[in-house]
């Protein structure tokens, strides 16, 4: 038998590149989509059974064209994880309403998308998941986050309705808020140079919780979860 596929949105060298890993390891075929072809490759390279796709998800009709591809190459997705994300800081009075526009469009508008392209085979199949990483902007507004809480509120929510859409049809929708700064190789240098190690959540402990989070039994799915380092003030 064929390997499961699972497509991966924002295949970045921090959590992504993790998830892409950790479904790899549990015998997926991973289909990864990022807009650097050089980190692809590197992917490629190092995971087996992974294939990289070009593509930005903030254009639309490219990223359902990818979302093809990627069915016709590899198979119809089991698992579809939507890690892509666009932040950026502003104050109310600072915002430009095509960046909002623009984040909208890869926080928000790329899941639906992503669930339009995958949800029809999974519940042909039966089975399936779409799983989100969020963060903490998407449960409150505060000063510099006037484009990014908006985008990743709505993304909570459009979540939130997939899994009552999808969830009779055996199809499980699932939120995950990461309530940390996470250790990728550019947060410690120019954000917190300072910090312990425990001070941040590890990329492969993230990954470890999507994973399980797709494979839980449907007679106890989680739609939202949070996960945190122990050390986290919350």
């Amino acid at each position: 038998m064929s390997s499961p596929v699972c497509v991966l949105t924002g295949a970045g060298a921090g959590t992504g590149a993790s998830i892409a890993r950790r479904f790899a390891a549990g015998g997926y075929g991973v289909a990864m989509r990022a807009r650097s072809a050089e980190r692809l490759a590197e992917l490629e390279a190092e995971i087996e059974g992974s294939k990289g796709y070009v593509c930005d998800v903030s254009d639309i009709d490219a990223f359902k064209e990818t979302l093809a591809r990627v069915k016709a190459e590899m198979g119809a997705p089991k698992a579809a994880i939507h890690n892509a994300a666009m932040g950026g800081s502003r104050f109310v009075l600072e915002g430009d309403p095509k960046k909002l526009e623009k984040m909208f469009r890869v926080n928000t508008t790329a899941l639906l998308v992503l669930a339009q392209e995958t949800a029809p085979d999974m519940i042909a199949a039966g089975e399936g998941s779409i799983i989100v990483t969020g963060n903490t902007a998407a449960w409150r507004g505060k000063p510099h986050f006037s484009h990014f809480a908006p985008t990743k509120a709505a993304q909570r929510i459009l979540a939130e309705a997939m899994a009552r859409d999808f969830g009779p049809q055996g199809i499980h929708a699932a939120y995950v808020t990461i309530d940390a700064a996470i250790d990728t190789p550019w947060t410690r240098p120019s954000l917190f140079p300072n910090k312990p190690d425990d001070f941040f959540a590890k990329p492969s402990a993230i990954a470890d919780e999507v994973f399980h989070v797709a494979h839980q039994d449907r007679s106890a799915w989680t739609f939202s979860i949070v996960v945190r380092p122990f050390g986290e003030v919350w």
